[in-house]
């Protein structure tokens, strides 16, 4: 059993940066590969970023791509999003998750393990 604990979350004006931490229980977070999603109100859970368990592969889709870096450290267990350039449109809650599979995974269902999530705000 892992646990995901999201923080760094918080509100910033447009063009602004913040960086989340994803910190993970256990000793085996080497072997998952993690993944970060965004859900906005009434919207669905939108995947932003993932990275092998290496951190050696990274993978974006377009709506982020160049503005947000997935990062780890499996010698601290935690993962990192930093986001530069803020737009309103990036305003939801993120989760970290965690996957088995060599990763990363795209969707929700490849991941079995979900932080509680930490509201990012951004202002225009």
């Amino acid at each position: 059993q892992v646990q995901l604990v999201e923080s760094g979350g918080g509100l910033v004006q447009s063009g602004g940066s913040l960086r989340l931490s994803c910190a993970a229980s256990g000793r085996t977070f080497y072997t998952y590969s993690m993944g970060w999603f965004r859900q906005a109100p009434g919207k669905e859970r939108e995947f932003v970023g993932g990275i092998k368990r290496s951190g050696d592969y990274t993978y974006y889709p377009d709506s982020v791509k160049g503005r947000f870096t997935i990062s780890r450290d499996n010698a601290k267990n935690t993962v990192y999003l930093q986001m530069n350039s803020l737009k309103p449109e990036d305003t939801a809650v993120y989760y970290c998750a965690g996957s088995r599979s060599y990763g990363p995974g795209r969707t929700p269902p490849d991941y079995i393990y979900w932080g509680q999530g930490t509201q990012v705000t951004v202002s225009s």
